[in-house]
């Protein structure tokens, strides 16, 4: 049986894989990590082909040609909220150049709208609610048998117009049974396609555990409250495997949600690299209440990089998303992480529950006090599935509910909350001018030049990122 993982085409760059999906204005394209961890599963016992149409730049037409000539049974087409229209109107032409074919979706958006997904188009047979793994594997297997997908867990499907769907799915319990994602990648993919902004160019990217023990009600990151880590040496294994195999790889992203969850496997993890001597720097997504000793460990173990959830100064705001942080924590975050020598990619989402024009402006000059190496500024995005939607939809605050109109005509960020004082056009604005005040201060500026003088790397990397960036800085 032949399987295609596609990752379909859209705008140029777009990254369905990142928390908020979407063409980004530093350039950074993500990995589509979760469709490659399922078709390594899926290589166990079929043929499967892990197609990333957006990296190859490929039109619907080469697209749907590829798919016609590698006829597969079964086609697994990622999706995001914002490409959904774009996504189902693929799958719809894959379904009719290949009308035996079965065609799933999977992703945050169908999870969290199984019924309207399968309801807007014909050509979608079934999609996959939650952790997708295993529930394609059971799929490909019955499909294989012929035998009814009634039984597929965490499968949603039409049967005779009517959408049926299924018990859910048990979570994976043990994660060291997952094969190594970057393994996949040099199997199928081209690291060379992939960019970081905040990372050194080439990187790859793994996850060493799924799930956060934290409900931040805006994230529509899959599994929460659901922390599951792999092994400590289960990832030590992986590393040594990018590392031998895939020579050229300058950083490793730990895109876990939150990689410190568990800090004192954190600081296992990080002894075992020492004891192991791998000598890969890498990055990570943490939360400001890392303990300072935990920092410590992490940049004895070749720690880069630190991405940091800052979002508001304000406590209103940040209680109105269950942030559970507070501004003094932030501060003295910063504070351990500069003294320990970590860099910091600091986000903000201006937007806020309780936020005003007042509160916005505290958090970009908070931005700019707090001084991290690179900085993002978001609109809130309210994806279906979030506390953050529901909220959004309760309040009247969705100005549509066209998710092709929550990017605009570029697939750049757009925002369909429309606040009582501030409306959606100038929300975005607010995020441009941020982005243009924090990194045309002078001092900023003159800050990355003697970080480029001293550190020659950083210089490098700073210069592959400002090259999109500075665009839409003039743009903005």
């Amino acid at each position: 049986m032949k399987i295609l993982m596609l990752n379909p085409p859209f705008h140029r760059r777009y990254s369905r894989q990142s928390r908020s999906p979407c063409v980004t204005k530093g350039g950074t394209f993500y990995y589509p990590y979760f469709l490659a961890y399922a078709t390594g599963v899926l290589e166990s016992e079929f043929d499967v082909k892990l197609i990333d149409a957006v990296a190859k730049d490929w039109t619907r037409e080469k697209t749907v040609e590829f798919a016609k000539e590698f006829a597969p049974e079964l086609v697994v087409v990622d999706t995001s909220t914002p490409s959904i229209k774009n996504d189902l109107e693929v799958a719809g032409e894959i379904k009719n150049a290949l009308p035996d074919t079965h065609i799933n979706l999977v992703g945050t958006h169908p999870t969290a709208l199984p019924e309207e997904t399968l309801q807007g188009s014909n050509g979608v047979d079934s999609v996959c609610r939650g952790e997708y793994e295993l529930t394609l594997l059971d799929l490909a297997k019955t499909l294989d048998a012929g035998d009814t997908l009634m039984g597929v867990d965490g499968l949603s499907f039409k049967l005779d117009e009517e959408v049926i769907n299924n018990r859910e799915r048990e979570l994976l319990k043990d994660l060291d049974e997952l094969p190594f994602v970057s393994k996949v990648y040099k199997r199928h993919l081209d690291v060379g396609d992939y960019f970081y902004a905040s990372l050194r160019y080439p990187q790859v990217t793994i996850l060493t555990a799924r799930g956060c023990p934290y409900n931040c009600s805006f994230c529509n990151a899959p599994f929460k409250n659901s922390y599951r880590a792999r092994s400590v040496g289960n990832v030590i294994e992986e590393l040594k495997y990018i590392k031998k195999e895939l020579p050229g790889v300058r950083e490793v992203m730990f895109e876990d949600e939150t990689f410190p969850a568990n800090q004192k496997r954190t600081v296992e993890l990080c002894d075992l690299m020492l004891k192991e001597g791998i000598k890969l720097k890498w990055s990570c997504n943490v939360r400001v209440d890392t303990k300072p000793e935990t920092l410590k460990n992490m940049k004895k173990a070749g720690c880069r990089l630190l991405c940091v959830g800052f979002e508001s100064p304000t406590q209103t705001a940040l209680d109105g998303v269950g942030k559970k942080t507070t501004k003094e924590k932030q501060v003295d975050f910063m504070k351990n992480a500069r003294s320990t020598g970590l860099l910091v990619n600091g986000c903000f989402i201006l937007g806020l529950p309780n936020d005003t024009k007042d509160s916005i402006r505290e958090t970009i000059n908070f931005a700019k006090k707090l001084n991290p190496d690179t900085a993002q500024f978001y609109p809130l995005m309210v994806y279906p599935g979030t506390a953050s939607y529901a909220w959004a939809k309760e309040k009247g605050y969705l100005e549509t509910e066209d998710y092709s109109k929550w990017i605009d005509s570029e697939g750049k960020h757009s925002t369909a909350l429309n606040l009582p004082e501030i409306g959606s056009r100038e929300l975005v604005k607010m995020c441009d001018d941020a982005r243009r005040e924090f990194y045309l201060r002078p001092g900023f500026i003159f800050y990355k030049i003697i970080q480029s003088l001293k550190n020659p790397e950083e210089g490098l990397r700073t210069l592959k990122s400002a090259r999109t960036f500075i665009k839409n800085i003039k743009l903005s």
